[in-house]
């Protein structure tokens, strides 16, 4: 299956080869597994050199890093599509959260291991990048959606949003119906609750 990035990387060389990589990285977990994918394979697959490599990704967690901030610009470019603007707020947010989750969907399993990668005990040098990027892609979410909320109920919206994504994620990886439908009734079911207790939602305005 082709992985390659359709979500906004420009066409010049350093950024095909860089794609090139984490795609070869990606099929191969998807063969095997995250755990096995060894970046001199990855290089001898492409037929370039560690040290290409190593240009682009200083070790084999940035591959990781660099996935999900792919699925991160899948979730901006829904914001872009026809009509987009007129929906409700939380559908809205709900749309950018599962344009995220489709574009993971391909490789759900390799997801599956690159987090548990980044869980794995005594990596405390992985788990606190995790933990950030956790925060980064909710912000992209909310700006994807509008939401325009202040202090102190803007710290209080992004918590339950933070909540209801992973909840949603977490459910996500495990879920084998259809389309991943149990979760998309999940995630809709979730931020409904929050036109209740944050009612502030349906101020959220797009520019």
């Amino acid at each position: 299956m082709n992985t390659t990035d359709t979500t906004g990387t420009t066409d010049d060389g350093a950024d095909q080869l860089r794609d090139r990589i984490l795609d070869c990285a990606v099929e191969l977990a998807e063969a095997g597994s995250w755990e096995s994918v060894r970046l001199r394979q990855v290089a001898e697959q492409l037929g370039i050199d560690l040290t290409d490599i190593h240009g682009y990704f200083g070790e084999k967690d940035q591959l990781i890093d660099a996935w999900f901030d792919r699925a991160d610009r899948a979730a901006l470019l829904a914001s872009r599509t026809p009509g987009f603007d007129t929906l409700p707020p939380v559908a809205r947010l709900e749309t950018v959260i599962l344009a995220w989750l489709d574009y993971l969907a391909p490789h759900r399993k390799v997801a599956r291991q690159m987090i548990g990668a980044k869980a794995e005990f005594g990596h405390v040098h992985m788990q606190v990048p995790a933990l950030m990027r956790i925060s980064r892609t909710v912000q992209w979410f909310r700006e994807a959606a509008g939401c325009s909320d202040s202090l102190p109920l803007r710290a209080i919206a992004e918590s339950a949003h933070t909540g209801i994504y992973l909840l949603t994620f977490t459910h996500w990886m495990f879920d084998d119906s259809p389309g991943a439908e149990r979760t998309r009734r999940l995630l809709h079911r979730l931020l409904g609750t929050t036109t209740c207790v944050l009612p502030w939602d349906k101020q959220v305005t797009a520019d």
